[in-house]
């Protein structure tokens, strides 16, 4: 867990509030096993948002 925050920039986050860290690492490690990864990473899960004159 540690190794993780440090590679995500949270060194500040681990050393003044460890606890929180901690409690979201470990919501975090509960909710993997129910997420799945899409089956091709490139592709956007809706269509994308486009500003024009077709509204």
């Amino acid at each position: 867990m540690e190794a993780l925050a440090r590679l995500a920039g949270l060194d500040r986050a681990l050393a003044e509030h460890r606890e929180d860290v901690i409690a979201a690492f470990s919501q975090a490690s509960a909710h993997r096993g129910v997420m799945h990864a899409p089956e091709d990473p490139a592709a956007e899960p809706w269509p994308p948002m486009q500003a024009g004159t077709n509204l």
